[in-house]
């Protein structure tokens, strides 16, 4: 069963985006263009999810090269740039990487803006295909009759399509696991609140939205059977760069026994570095807490720290759901293995 909407959609030489800065209460679509047009979506947060930052950071790649296609230089340039957009999810750079290296392999084609445009619609279709098979490989993790508590928005918004995390959900429902879903609504930017629980609803998954602030008190009362989120990037060792929430949702799920799942795709490993610590947590914007929306919830001379992501260290998680199968510790051994099995 496929989602009713695309996430992105790559149509007469455009790129159109459900703007996810207006969901729930509007349903936009941002066109672009160009690849300053696919930076500022990105960097913007129009559109967000590691993987779906990946796919549009291809079509960029493809947007730079038209209008670059004699100065490699300022090719070259303009990748970067987009590269810049967000320091943390490594299925940016991956995408990128991708698709320098199909070009630096065919610049001398006469056929070379075609066959970049091909490779990044393959980006675009791979992702859906490994969403579906990591929602496969879930259901192993997911018990009859489960409750699922999720965090953010690893659903077919943060991806090309189907998702990760909401993708193991929506594989557990469709196979009649009879599932109930809480979302945290993920402050401050509120992806749990505004996407999560809208493609919740539009799937019909029996589901409750919640405060952040909530998810310890239904887990220590054992109402939570398990945990499972996504990933921005993770370290060889297992450790898991997450929104903003996620360790301390570890911390708990440890504390008390609940098994604690992320997924993602192969791309979101980052086989270059050793742990978490070596990850680059992106600060944002004061306002993003000072406001809720246009509102002002703080006041403007009071400074704020921001974190857009946190680190959980691979102690507290159960297993990491990919494509290529659930990857249980030690998870240093076992992503080594998955490594020379599939990518070396």
């Amino acid at each position: 069963m496929n989602e009713a909407f695309n996430t992105l959609e790559f149509k007469n030489d455009e790129l159109l985006l459900i703007d996810q800065r207006l969901l729930p209460s509007k349903f936009e679509i941002f066109v672009a263009k160009t690849y300053k047009d696919i930076e500022f979506a990105i960097r913007d947060m129009v559109v967000r999810g590691a993987p779906a930052i990946g796919a549009t950071a291809a079509y960029g790649v493809y947007f730079a090269y038209k209008e670059f296609a004699k100065n490699e230089v300022e090719f070259i340039k303009a990748c970067d740039f987009i590269n810049n957009a967000r320091p943390t999810a490594i299925n940016l750079k991956w995408a990128i990487d991708r698709m320098l290296k199909v070009y630096h392999e065919n610049k001398k084609s006469d056929n070379i803006k075609e066959i970049l445009k091909k490779e990044a619609i393959l980006i675009q279709e791979e992702d859906i295909t490994t969403n579906k098979m990591i929602g496969e490989n879930g259901l192993s993790v997911v018990p009859q009759n489960a409750t699922i508590l999720t965090h953010c928005n690893a659903g077919a918004l943060a991806t090309a399509g189907w998702g990760t995390a909401l993708g193991v959900i929506k594989s557990a429902f469709y196979a009649n696991k009879n599932i109930f879903v809480y979302a945290d609504e993920t402050r401050p930017r509120q992806q749990g609140a505004r996407l999560t629980a809208w493609e919740l609803t539009q799937a019909k998954i029996p589901s409750k939205l919640i405060a952040d602030s909530v998810a310890a008190t239904l887990i220590r009362d054992g109402k939570i059977d398990l945990v499972v989120l996504g990933a921005d990037r993770i370290a060889t060792n297992g450790d898991v760069c997450n929104k903003i929430g996620t360790f301390s949702l570890s911390v708990i799920c440890k504390q008390y026994g609940v098994p604690f799942y992320s997924a993602a795709p192969l791309s979101t490993i980052d086989f270059t570095i050793d742990d978490g610590s070596q990850i680059p947590i992106e600060e944002r914007d004061k306002d993003e807490v000072r406001f809720v929306g246009e509102t002002q919830v703080a006041p403007l001379d009071m400074d704020v720290y921001n974190p857009a992501f946190d680190v959980t260290p691979h102690q507290n998680v159960t297993a990491i759901i990919t494509e290529k199968g659930v990857i249980y510790p030690p998870f240093k051994e076992n992503i080594a293995k998955l490594k020379k099995q599939f990518i070396d």
